[in-house]
C-alpha cells in the first residue's frame, strides 16, 4: 500500500475493522479487479426501478425490478439525490 495513497487507506480501514469483527473482505482499487466490480455495479445499478432517499437517517434505499430493497449507508449519497427524487406523482 501507498501511504499518501487515500484510496488504498480507506480500503485497509474497512478491512481492518471486519476484521474486528472477525469478518473478512476484499478491495479493488486498481487495475481489472476495480474495472471488473465497477461494471458489475453498473450493471447492479441498472436493475434499480425506485429509490428512497432518507437525508435524516444518511441512508438510500434501492428497490430493485425484483422487489428486493439494497440500502447504501452515507453521509452524502441521500443529500446529492435530493433533487431527483421526490414524491409528487
Amino acid at each position: 500500500m501507498t501511504e499518501n495513497n487515500p484510496v488504498e487507506k480507506a480500503a485497509e480501514r474497512v478491512l481492518g475493522l471486519e476484521a474486528e469483527v472477525e469478518s473478512a473482505g476484499n478491495a479493488a482499487t486498481e487495475g481489472n479487479t476495480l474495472a471488473f466490480a465497477r461494471a458489475a455495479l453498473h450493471d447492479w445499478v441498472e436493475s434499480v426501478v425506485g429509490v428512497v432517499s432518507s437525508p435524516g437517517v444518511g441512508r438510500v434505499t434501492l428497490i430493485h425490478v425484483n422487489g428486493t430493497e439494497s440500502k447504501i449507508a452515507s453521509p452524502e449519497l441521500p443529500f446529492r439525490l435530493l433533487p431527483a427524487v421526490s414524491f409528487t406523482k
